[in-house]
């Protein structure tokens, strides 16, 4: 039963059949780790942080179906990107605050209300409607077409590049670290803000997360390789420089993650730049990994 739902998933996510190596190494000892923190826990939230491209959407998948049939947990996946400010919203942004506010994915272009109000309404008895955003149409779609979930849930994994982050030291954000920052941000009005809305209101959001797991990319560099792969699938128009402006919109906090997220997160899986699981280190009691 296990073996043949592990193999509908592997054929589902059209990765070779070898791929149920990884899933027996790391996703399925991952799984019961939640499985046993989450014990008695209505509703627990599993934050997975992880740079674009890193497979969270995957990982996910497979924990749903794992904690499913090994551990007879139910498990729903909500995404930071779901919950993406209405295009109108942030073009709103963009004219009041900042250009660069436009384009979706930094902190400030979240609804972290809605995101709050859905991780609140999952643990508790209910029919809640999950948010979706359509990336083609850059727009949330109507919530009529949501899709419902009966409430309250085990398990909440709640996946985004930027779950878990922290603000940086105001001293950090003087240089730019890109082309994009350096002439679209000369008086770094834009990362400030940034950073204020990672202090604030989703520093609030991210509290709600009871355990915090990292798939960490070897480098950033392996960040655009796959942003990059991406695009080619989806025949993108974005020839090198454009796709180099459009990373630059997460390079900053990307890098800060990489380098501090290790230390804060409560498992850290590390992912080599094919995609592949490499090692898994679990915090102990006393705050060390092991």
């Amino acid at each position: 039963m296990v073996a043949d739902a592990i193999a509908r998933r592997i054929a589902s996510e059209r990765l070779p059949p070898a791929y149920a190596i990884t899933v027996e190494r790391f996703w399925r000892p991952l799984a019961a780790r939640i499985a046993a923190a989450a014990a008695g826990r209505p509703a627990f939230v599993v934050g997975i942080n992880g740079a674009q491209g890193s497979g969270k959407s995957t990982l996910c998948g497979f924990l749903e179906v794992l904690l499913a049939v090994d551990s007879g947990l139910r498990a729903v996946t909500l995404s930071l990107d779901d919950v993406y400010r209405t295009h109108a919203e942030r073009l709103a942004l963009a004219r009041d605050v900042h250009p660069l506010l436009a384009t979706r994915g930094v902190p400030g272009t979240h609804d972290i209300a809605l995101a709050r109000r859905v991780l609140a309404a999952l643990g508790r008895e209910g029919t809640v409607a999950v948010p979706r955003f359509d990336k083609q149409r850059d727009d949330r779609l109507p919530q009529q077409q949501w899709p419902l979930v009966a409430a309250p849930v085990d398990i909440v994994l709640f996946e985004g590049w930027c779950v878990g982050a922290a603000p940086q030291l105001a001293s950090a954000l003087a240089t730019p670290v890109n082309r994009l920052e350096a002439e679209g941000d000369a008086d770094g009005r834009w990362r400030s803000h940034v950073n204020t809305a990672l202090a604030g209101e989703y520093a609030g959001l991210f509290d709600m997360i009871d355990l915090l797991v990292m798939l960490r990319a070897p480098g950033f560099d392996s960040v655009r390789l796959w942003r990059g792969l991406q695009e080619q699938k989806a025949g993108g128009a974005m020839d090198a420089a454009a796709l180099d402006l459009f990373i630059g919109h997460y390079e900053r906090l990307t890098r800060d993650m990489l380098e501090t997220m290790p230390a804060k997160a409560d498992i850290v899986v590390g992912i080599d730049r094919h995609h592949r699981a490499t090692t898994i280190r679990y915090k102990n009691e006393n705050g060390r990994r092991s």
